[in-house]
C-alpha cells in the first residue's frame, strides 16, 4: 500500500508540475505576444533625414560667398525666385513688376511698411544690402494709376559740374561752374537727413512711363565731366553722407573706376564733348551712326547702356536718333525743370547748381 500510494503522490506531483509548466508557459506566451515591439536603436553613424533647401537657401549654397546675400519678393506680381545680391554693394537690379490696372509702388522693408508706403522703409538702389542670415524678404507696394497722377510727383534731377574749396569762388568765365564745397557739404546734408528718396534710373524711365510712382521728395544727384575735383572734393561727401549720385563720364578722356559704391558712371559721350566745325558740339553735327559708334565706344568701357548727358546740353533729332541706336533709353539736356510723367526720355530737364548757391537756394528748387 506504501508504495501504490507513492506512486500515486508522485503521479499527481507530476500532473501538477506539468500542469504548472503549460500555464507559465501560457501565460509567458501571452505576455510576449502583447509586448510593444522594440524600435531598433539607429546605427552609429547613419545619416540624418535630409530636408530639401528652399530656393533661398539654395542660392546661398551655390554662391559659396559669405557676403552673398538671397533677396525673395513677397506680395502681388512679386517674382517667384529669389535673387542673389551682395552685402558690400547696393541693391543692383531690383524688378519693377508690372500689373495691368496698378502702379508699382515699391519694394519695402516690411507688409505694413508697403501698405503705408513708408519712404524711409522704402528699398531701392540707392541702399546697401542688409541681410540676416544671408536671406531678405521684400515686400511689394502697389497704388492706382489715378492716385499716381493725382500725387503730380515732378522730380529734379541736380546738375554738378567742378568744385573749389576757396570760399569766393574760382575766376574766370566757367566761374559759375564751381560750386564751393562748404555750400555742397550744406546741401547733401540737407537731402540725407530731410527724408529724400534717391531713385535710379531704371525708376524714373518706369516712373515717366506711369508703371511706377515715385515719393514726392526725390531728387536725383548727377555731377557732368568726372572733374578731378569731382573726385577730390565732393565724392567723399557723397560716400560720407551715403547719398547715390552719377557722375557723367567723357570716357575719351578718363576711365576711373567708380570712386564709391554710391557713384553711378555713366555716358558723358566718349569724344563727343568738343566744337564741331560750327561751333557747336559734335552732337549736333554728325550723324546718327557717327553718334551711335561714339556712344558705343562708351558704353563698352563703362559697361552700361542707359542714360547719358549731351555734351554743352546740344541736341536735335539726329542726336536722339544716334542715342537710341546704341541702345540708351534717356539723355540728360541742359533744360531747366522736372522730370514728370510723361516727360520725353531723350530730353530730360535739370535743376542747374552754379556757384554762390547755397542750401537755402537748393531748397526753393528742391523742397
Amino acid at each position: 500500500m506504501a508504495s501504490g500510494g507513492k506512486r500515486r503522490r508522485i503521479g499527481v506531483a507530476v500532473v501538477v508540475s506539468a500542469a504548472v509548466v503549460l500555464v507559465g508557459g501560457a501565460a509567458a506566451a501571452f505576455a510576449w505576444s502583447t509586448r510593444a515591439p522594440e524600435v531598433p536603436a539607429p546605427r552609429a553613424g547613419a545619416a540624418a533625414i535630409e530636408r530639401p533647401l528652399t530656393p533661398a537657401q539654395q542660392l546661398v549654397a551655390d554662391a559659396d560667398d559669405p557676403l552673398a546675400c538671397a533677396v525673395s519678393f513677397v506680395g502681388d506680381g512679386a517674382p517667384q525666385d529669389p535673387m542673389l545680391q551682395r552685402q558690400d554693394a547696393l541693391y543692383t537690379a531690383l524688378p519693377i513688376p508690372a500689373q495691368d490696372g496698378r502702379v508699382f509702388a515699391g519694394w519695402y522693408e516690411t507688409e505694413a511698411d508697403a501698405a503705408g508706403f513708408a519712404v524711409a522703409a522704402r528699398i531701392n538702389g540707392a541702399d546697401p544690402v542688409v541681410c540676416v542670415d544671408q536671406q531678405i524678404e521684400l515686400f511689394a507696394g502697389w497704388t492706382t494709376p489715378e492716385a499716381n497722377a493725382a500725387a503730380d510727383v515732378q522730380v529734379p534731377i541736380l546738375m554738378y559740374h567742378q568744385f573749389t574749396s576757396n570760399p569766393e569762388g574760382e575766376t574766370g568765365w566757367l566761374r559759375g561752374n564751381y560750386a564751393y564745397i562748404g555750400d555742397f557739404e550744406a546741401q547733401m546734408a540737407h537731402i540725407a537727413t530731410t527724408g529724400f528718396y534717391l531713385p535710379t534710373w531704371d525708376e524714373l524711365s518706369a516712373f515717366i512711363d506711369g508703371r511706377l510712382s515715385l515719393p514726392a521728395r526725390s531728387v536725383i544727384i548727377t555731377d557732368d565731366d568726372a572733374d578731378q575735383s569731382w573726385f577730390d572734393l565732393a565724392v567723399p561727401v557723397i560716400d560720407a553722407q551715403g547719398l547715390l549720385s552719377t557722375s557723367f563720364m567723357i570716357t575719351a578722356d578718363r576711365q576711373d573706376p567708380a570712386p564709391s559704391m554710391y557713384v553711378l558712371r555713366r555716358s558723358h559721350t566718349h569724344d563727343m564733348h568738343q566744337a564741331g566745325d560750327n561751333g557747336k558740339g559734335r552732337m549736333v553735327n554728325w550723324t546718327a551712326d557717327e553718334i551711335a559708334a561714339d556712344l558705343n565706344a562708351s558704353a563698352d568701357v563703362l559697361g552700361v547702356r542707359e542714360v547719358i548727358a549731351y555734351p554743352f546740353g546740344h541736341y536735335n533729332d539726329t542726336s536722339k536718333q544716334g542715342v537710341a541706336q546704341a541702345g540708351f533709353e534717356m539723355a540728360r539736356t541742359i533744360e531747366p525743370g522736372y522730370v514728370e510723367i510723361g516727360t520725353d526720355k531723350l530730353a530730360l530737364p535739370v535743376v542747374r547748381i552754379d556757384y554762390g548757391m547755397g542750401v537755402d537756394s537748393l531748397i526753393k528748387r528742391i523742397g
